[in-house]
């Protein structure tokens, strides 16, 4: 995978990224900056996202998982996915991690942050969902 920093968010996507996700293979979702079909997700070119968030530093091994779970927030936050897709994002991002290697003690911290302080970030802005799942 290859990408580039940049300022506004932090990163910018340099070629597609396709990735299985057979979780979602009842989703078609089509956008200019990603697509969902037949459970695999594409994120085209110039895609921008922030990198892993918190209290981490951003390593080679967790930029494509916060790029695909970014994607899959957004998804829920736009409603192309409902919120009970969250736990496949979280659990989505923490078998990348995996996947790239990290350590299953880093991984394990990583997906309990998406899991228990995630769902602020895929609450649509101003919604009254909000103050429900925040409670």
């Amino acid at each position: 995978m290859k990408y580039k920093k940049i300022t506004i968010y932090k990163y910018k996507l340099c070629e597609p990224l396709s990735i299985s996700i057979p979780e979602l293979s009842s989703y078609t979702i089509e956008t200019p900056y990603f697509t969902i079909k037949n459970g695999v997700m594409v994120i085209s070119k110039n895609y921008a996202w922030d990198g892993p968030s918190g209290p981490t530093i951003d390593t080679k091994n967790s930029m494509m998982p916060s790029l695909v779970h970014d994607v899959l927030y957004q998804c829920i936050r736009e409603k192309y996915l409902p919120i009970s897709t969250k736990s496949i994002a979280d659990k989505t991002f923490h078998k990348l991690c995996r996947k790239n290697g990290m350590s299953a003690i880093r991984a394990g911290y990583f997906y309990l942050g998406v899991k228990w302080f995630g769902k602020k970030h895929v609450i649509p802005p101003n919604s009254n969902t909000e103050k429900i799942l925040l409670a």
